[in-house]
This record gives C-alpha cells, structure tokens and sequence, in this order.
C-alpha cells in the first residue's frame, strides 16, 4: 500500500486484473448471444437458428405454394431456411439446378426429363396436374385468320424454350392432319415475348397458361381463343427435382421439406383469399387470376402410377425424336424414400 497526498492507493495483483477482465470478455460475449444474433454459433445473419438448413428453391411469379410455405413458416418450423428465387418459366429454374444456383425445382415432364438425362438428379416428388381440367387451362390463341388447326399450315408458331411445348403442338398438329414440320416454330424465353411478338404480327399462334396471361392475351386485338389443351391427348404431370448430391446430404431435409411443401398446398385451398392477397403483394398478380388459377391447379405432392406413366410417355416421345439422345432408366432417377417417410400413404407407385 502507498501513500499519496494521504490518499490510499491499494495496487491489486496482476492476475487479479487478468482474472477480472476475462470474466468481464465473457459476459461481453455471452450477452452479444442473447441479444443481437451477431455470434455465428448463436444465430445467422437473418435472426434464424444457424441449425436451418439453407434451402434455395426456383419459383415463378405464379406459382404461390413455396410462397405460402415461407410465408406461413411451414418450412421454417421444419428447421429450414428457404429462400425462393424466380425465374421467367419453370424450365429455366430447372436448367438453374445445373449450375447450382438452386437446389431444388419444379417443372413438367419436359423439363424434368431433361434434367434426369443430363446428369445426376432425381424426382423426389410429383405434384399432380395431369388432369383434364388442369390440361383445360393451358389456351391456344391464334390469329383471327385461323378459324382451325389446319389453318396454321405455313404458319409461325410459338414454344417456350426448354418445355413441353413442341411435343404439345406435335400431338394437336397430328390431330388435324398436319405433322410439325408444317410450321415454323419460334423459340422464346417467356409468355410476355409471345404477347408481344404474336400482337406485332411477328407469330401466328402461341399457347398460353394462367389467367392473368390469358386475361391479357383476351384483349388483343384480331387474336382469338381456338382451343385449350384438354381438347388433345396431353396431359401435363409435375415433378419437384433435385441434385444427387444435395438429397444424400441431407435427406431428413429433403423430408421436411416435402412436408412443408403439402401442408402449404392444403393451407392454400383453404385461404384462397390470403393467398390472392400475399402474390399480389409480392409478384402484383392480379387477385382475381389467383382465384380463378388455384382451384384449377391444385398441388398433390405425392407419387402416383399416373405421374409414373406421364413421365414415362414423355420420355419415349423425347428420345424417339433425339430430345433425349442417350436414353435412361426411368425408375433409377426416382428418388421417394424422403417422401415416403413423411408421406407414405401418397406414394402409390411401386418401384
């Protein structure tokens, strides 16, 4: 103890200090924990449990069940982290899983298909669809001009690229007596080209899927409505994709994920109006083509017979006409004990 202008000073030892300023680091830390989500074992950088498994999934801006199931925490509360990127057709979030931009899609046969002869993914589920009134939705519109199917002989018609389109217009040409090389398809990346190229005058005819499309595509002037889809033999099923590599490291995910993905479907029916209301905010569809689209297209996520055997017809069309050029075993790049496990009562297929 010293003495100073008779004040006194008691020197505490050093590894008293030492002692008091680690504990006062560890409160620091431990508080930073409980408080602001900044320490990576506690929290991420969103406030979500750092456990969630990130899940990166490609939409469309009409599409509302991955929205719903983000929205209504039906994939949170399953531990995962899900973020919804959107893409201009489904086709082109397939095509995302090759270069890993997402993990998970979902598209028709067509896309699907292309995605299991290219590499090392798998259906993991199918959502329905394959229905005639599902296949009633999809609406050919046509110049005036052309009053039926043997009108478009010569003519320029539409296909988005990386769909089931051509097959499409191969099985309605068929049917009135024309075969696809008697038009000239034009290749393009959405629906909104066709709008515009088919209201230019640069197309002759273009399919068309969803009413807040078919909504616009009614208004064009010296266009018609000249069938829809259920008047051919297609049926278009639905499958949700993913990589080898991501269901193998985390199948329980993949699990979880799928019964998210069905609880949002069955919450979706039950509130159409919130959901008109949450694509509205989010994508600015318009509320009233929501309601019309949902009951239409309801999703069954599941694996039935049906969803086997479109997938299957598909795949022979795609190979006999060199879409596919190295043919594959179908059952092999089905992947369903994630969805069996949670849902095994929808898996009617028997492998």
């Amino acid at each position: 103890m010293n003495r100073t202008n008779g004040v006194h000073i008691v020197r505490k030892p050093a590894i008293l200090n030492g002692a008091l300023l680690t504990l006062l680091s560890m409160i620091l830390i431990l508080s930073g924990c409980s408080s602001n989500g900044t320490v990576s074992e506690a929290k991420g950088a969103t406030g979500k449990d750092a456990k969630n498994v990130k899940i990166r999934i490609a939409d469309t801006s009409t599409n509302p069940m991955f929205r719903i199931a983000i929205a209504k925490g039906f994939f949170e509360s399953r531990g995962i982290d899900a973020e919804s990127i959107t893409f201009g057709s489904p086709a082109e979030g397939v095509n995302a899983l090759f270069i890993k931009q997402v993990d998970i899609a979902y598209g028709a046969d067509f896309p699907v298909l292309n995605a299991l002869a290219k590499g090392e993914y798998s259906v993991i589920a199918s959502a329905g669809q394959a229905t005639d009134e599902a296949a009633a939705a999809w609406k050919l519109y046509a110049k005036n001009e052309i009053q039926s199917g043997a009108d478009l002989k010569g003519k320029k018609v539409s296909f988005i690229r990386g769909t089931f389109i051509p097959y499409l217009w191969d099985e309605y040409l068929k049917d009135q007596g024309l075969v696809l090389s008697d038009v000239t398809q034009v290749g393009q990346g959405a629906f909104d080209e066709s709008y515009i190229a088919l209201k230019q005058g640069e197309l002759d005819a273009t399919w068309v899927i969803g009413s807040a499309l078919t909504d616009k595509f009614d208004t064009l002037e010296g266009v018609h409505q000249l069938t829809d889809m259920s008047q051919t033999p297609v049926r278009l099923g639905m499958g949700v994709v993913a990589s080898n590599e991501f269901i193998q490291a985390n199948p329980e995910t993949v699990s979880a994920f799928l019964a998210g993905l069905d609880e949002a479907s069955a919450y979706a029916q039950a509130h159409p109006e919130e959901v008109a209301d949450l694509m509205y905010k989010e994508t600015k569809q318009p509320k009233e083509a929501t309601l019309k689209d949902l009951p239409i297209n309801p999703w069954e996520v599941g694996f039935t017979q049906a969803a086997y055997d479109s997938l299957a017809g598909q795949k022979k069309y795609m190979v006999e006409n060199g879409i596919i050029e190295q043919d594959f075993d179908l059952d092999s790049k089905l992947n369903l004990g994630p969805l069996k496990q949670v849902l095994p009562d929808k898996v009617t297929y028997m492998q």
